[in-house]
């Protein structure tokens, strides 16, 4: 007599994925996905009904919360007109979108070419800058990400490109920017060995073959490493000397995320071009836009603007971005990013007191990440850059205590990452503190 065993339904929904679908940067086998039922502000809910808060806004992309139904009213109105229409075609919302985002964006930066995500923002701002300067390296920053394309994986500094090597596109220079933790040699030094370091390779590769450097507004997913106070600001006086673009990666940093409309506006710059995409509509629909100045512009005036996507300006896009928009202005999420920084800074520090294996917290707004450590003296890390397997064995521990827990967040090497939806509020940011601090302890029984 055979028996027959009923699975629940979170477990039919896991497997039928697992059979059936790929998962991104992972090894197919041994995973276990949560299955997420419904989202809503900074919490997610699985079919079993636990919630989980999530502490890094997806994937650093989901700013205004989950389940917003002024996003959906805004889709649902727009697809009742018109769900898609031809790029060479033009609807309200393209237009009225352009003009906000010109709106916000500081300086020149007049024109939009809508994407579809970050990568394809990037991989057309590296066409545009050839395009427009007949020049064609662009140089990036190891321990960079800017997207899984073939040129934006090329121009990122991240490992993860490295099992396709041997297919990276060409022209494109890395160069290194060295970070305050590990710098032993004072911060006037800091900021003078970088800079001296990038002009040394400018001057290498010759200023009159470099397109544009890109660099990102403030640095995410590589640890969020932060810059030498004045860098970029250096950086855009060597882009300016040169004739060489400056381009702002943003897809991860801007729309409120480190506490400004964008990442480099800390920094007193203006960039020449801004790629664009995640906050910009927060993950309700992919949708990514390169800002690009009116000089640059200007050139594709009379000459063929030789960029094109299939879903370039979709219109639902656009209007799910305006509604966005308007969630930021309407509910002062930039405001309470500051706020809140403020007190996350002030409840991390109290944990750097109390626990042995905290390194460094790096943070800008709500875009921030603890560094373990296995001794604050040596400030050897607790898991090295592209770590194996075997020598994530300790950080491994943590995030399963993590999602044991009930948060969902990224560890990465020795990170642990913190950019929950600007939406947080003190309590929540106290529960999600609550949970890192107990996952930590884990990671204290290792340090020296």
């Amino acid at each position: 007599m055979s028996v027959t065993t009923k699975i629940s339904e979170t477990q039919e929904i896991v497997q039928q994925s697992l059979d059936h679908t790929l998962f991104s940067w992972s090894k197919q086998k041994g995973l276990n996905p949560i299955a997420v039922k419904n989202g809503k502000g900074v919490y997610l809910y699985d079919y079993d009904g636990q919630r989980i808060l999530d502490f890094s806004s997806g994937l650093m992309n989901v700013n205004i919360g989950h389940g917003d139904q002024r996003i959906t009213d805004a889709v649902v109105k727009q697809m009742q007109e018109v769900s898609y229409v031809t790029p060479g075609c033009v609807t309200k919302a393209r237009s009225a979108l352009g003009k906000k985002l010109a709106e916000i964006c500081p300086g020149n930066l007049n024109k939009a070419f809508f994407t579809l995500c970050g990568a394809t923002s990037i991989e057309n701002a590296i066409k545009l800058a050839r395009l427009y300067t007949g020049r064609h390296k662009i140089m990036t920053r190891y321990r960079s990400y800017h997207g899984a394309t073939l040129g934006a994986m090329s121009a990122g500094g991240d490992p993860r490109k490295l099992p396709m090597d041997m297919q990276q596109a060409p022209n494109f220079v890395h160069f290194e920017i060295p970070t305050a933790y590990r710098w032993e040699y004072g911060e006037e030094k800091l900021l003078e060995e970088a800079i001296s370091s990038l002009q040394r390779t400018i001057a290498y590769e010759g200023p009159e073959s470099i397109a544009a450097i890109l660099l990102e507004g403030e640095s995410g997913s590589s640890g969020c490493l932060q810059y030498p106070k004045g860098y970029l600001k250096a950086v855009k006086k060597l882009c300016d000397k040169h004739g060489i673009l400056f381009i702002a990666d943003e897809v991860m940093s801007g729309f409120g995320r480190t506490g400004k409309w964008f990442g480099f506006q800390n920094h007193d710059i203006i960039p020449d071009m801004i790629a664009m995409a995640k906050g910009l509509t927060c993950g309700y629909i992919p949708f990514g836009c390169l800002m690009v100045n009116d000089t640059i512009a200007a050139k594709f005036d009379d000459t063929m603007l030789a960029l094109g996507l299939t879903y370039s300006a979709h219109p639902v896009g656009c209007a799910a971005a305006l509604a966005t928009l308007k969630i930021y202005e309407d509910d002062h999420l930039i405001d309470n990013c500051v706020a809140m920084s403020q007190y996350m800074n002030q409840q991390v520090e109290k944990l750097k007191s109390k626990h042995a294996s905290i390194g460094e917290f790096r943070n800008t707004g709500l875009l921030g990440c603890i560094e373990i450590v296995k001794s604050k003296k040596t400030k050897e890390p607790m898991a090295p850059f592209n770590a194996s397997a075997s020598e994530m064995k300790v950080m491994s521990q943590v995030a399963t205590k993590l999602k044991e827990l009930g948060l969902y967040t990224f560890v990465r090497w020795s990170y642990i990452f913190i950019a929950p939806p600007l939406i947080i509020t003190k309590e929540q940011i106290d529960e999600g503190l609550n949970i890192i601090s107990e996952a930590i302890a884990i990671a204290d029984e290792f340090t020296i």
